[in-house]
């Protein structure tokens, strides 16, 4: 597993061992050897530079699943130069496992995408053959889905889940709480638009499911949910009595980057369930996904 020790990986890997998957992480420090050994799978001190390192960990591999990101948190992302690491992950990350999982003869690659991708489509469902909007922001996410799509082929198979904006116990729900409990928006789009959100509880399953899923692009998320019922949820765990949405001052400072994640997408999950099964164990949005988090005054 590419991006073991991050956001995704340390919630699907105790999944997949708790199932009893063998998992081998790659881990890039001692640190997250540490990390990984904590959570029952096995490190690989390698890097995506080296090739052969990655096809020497890949062999005998069932499938190989990359969860590589580098989302930068909190007023970092309005910096462009702050998403070009994970713009690389997406584009050049992705074709380095690719090329490693095919010269390794690993028979499945499961990858990370996002639902934001998608064209804003109001009140109407988003479902898999939905159409697209690449823009600079988006690009990134669709080259490294297409280096999934042309591995796959009658002998491969190549999955890609367009996860929805995790919450949970991750940073940037910390982040969003700490900045509403500070008076500050989080609010992006129209309040009555559709948001796509998963918990992180739902990641693990949802990567499990796709162990078993044909080649092809799955939505993975909970119901959809309006952007001012979801605002009004992180402002009543943070004792917030008011909901704000972020202005156009605000806007056209993010600009590109901001702009994705201020779609209305209504994104159906139907096909990864009637598929494999998979549904949602949080299949609403609702005050019980902070749970998970340690209590408020922590997050200062």
């Amino acid at each position: 597993m590419i991006g073991a020790t991050g956001v995704i990986g340390t919630s699907v890997v105790p999944h997949l061992v708790g199932a009893g998957h063998d998992v081998v992480g790659l881990a890039r420090t001692p640190e997250k050897a540490r990390l990984l050994d904590g959570l029952g799978a096995t490190a690989a001190r390698t890097s995506l530079q080296d090739h052969d390192g990655l096809v020497a960990m890949f062999e005998g591999a069932d499938a190989v699943c990359n969860f590589a990101t580098h989302v930068p948190v909190g007023l970092a992302a309005l910096r462009r130069s702050a998403w070009r690491v994970n713009d690389r992950l997406r584009t050049d990350g992705v074709r380095r496992v690719v090329a490693a999982a095919r010269d390794a003869g690993v028979r499945r690659v499961v990858q990370e995408s996002v639902s934001f991708v998608y064209a804003d489509q109001g009140d109407e469902w988003v479902r898999e053959d939905s159409p697209v909007e690449i823009t600079r922001a988006t690009e990134p996410a669709s080259v490294g889905e297409s280096h999934v799509q042309d591995y796959a082929c009658g002998s491969r198979t190549g999955v890609v889940l367009r996860f929805g904006t995790i919450v949970g116990d991750d940073p940037m729900t910390r982040f969003q709480l700490r900045s509403i409990e500070h008076g500050h928006p989080i609010g992006l789009g129209s309040p009555e638009g559709w948001a796509h959100v998963v918990h992180t509880v739902d990641l693990g399953p949802a990567v499990a499911a796709a162990l078993g899923a044909p080649s092809g692009t799955y939505n993975v998320g909970a119901e959809p949910v309006r952007r001012f019922e979801m605002v009004a949820g992180f402002a009543a765990q943070a004792g917030r009595e008011t909901i704000d949405f972020m202005g156009p001052l605000m806007r056209r400072v993010g600009g590109a980057r901001l702009e994705p994640l201020a779609r209305s997408l209504r994104v159906s999950s139907e096909k990864l369930t009637s598929t494999t099964g998979w549904t949602a164990s949080r299949a609403k949005f609702d005050p019980t996904w902070f749970e998970t988090l340690h209590p408020t005054g922590s997050l200062r």
